[in-house]
């Protein structure tokens, strides 16, 4: 996964971002909503376009775009770095079971690259997506991670997810709707 780059700067893309050695970070409400108040941000100051995402226990799933002047690479590299400080003060100071092992884990995890802390892995796995077909199947795997974990019967029962957005029109966090092709061809969802 570490050898994949973003050649297309602007097209639509579905990314990974994962926390250093898969650590679980994003039990805590609190964790999930700094994610969610920076991908606001950047919507709303990088245009940075948000189709689908979901938050899982370690990982991010997400599909996106951004448009110039602004690169993918750029704000995907901005974003982990400012929400690993986020995050990293959220475990030094809120209520946090784990904060030592989490502390510890993230130093050593810091050690490797001489960071201090490594909140993130550095690869974005980013995938293009250019087929409508391709587009669906990654659609379908962000919102049906919750299921095939077994947190949730239905996509659109997590949280923590666009599913709903696409199925009600109503999620906790706004996404720009894709396209989703059934059996007439393309139609908006929701």
């Amino acid at each position: 996964m570490g050898g994949h780059k973003i050649r297309n700067q602007q097209s639509l893309h579905y990314v990974t971002l994962t926390t250093a050695g898969w650590v679980d970070l994003f039990t805590r409400k609190d964790n999930k909503d700094i994610l969610l108040e920076n991908l606001a941000f950047y919507s709303k100051h990088k245009k940075l376009t948000i189709y689908a995402y979901v938050i899982m226990t370690n990982h991010l799933h997400l599909i996106l775009s951004v448009d110039p002047p602004y690169t993918l690479s750029g704000v995907l590299r901005d974003f982990k770095k400012y929400t690993a400080t986020k995050l990293l003060e959220a475990v030094k100071t809120n209520p946090e079971s784990r904060r030592e092992w989490l502390l510890y884990l993230f130093a050593f995890f810091g050690k490797k690259t001489q960071v201090g802390h490594q909140i993130w892995q550095h690869s974005n796995a980013p995938i293009e997506l250019a087929s409508p077909n391709f587009i669906l199947q990654k659609l379908n795997y962000i919102h049906f991670n919750p299921v095939r974990a077994g947190w949730v019967n239905q996509p659109e029962h997590f949280l923590y997810s666009s599913a709903s957005n696409y199925l009600t029109g109503d999620g906790v966090f706004e996404v720009t709707l894709l396209p989703v092709l059934n059996e007439t061809g393309w139609v908006k969802v929701g």
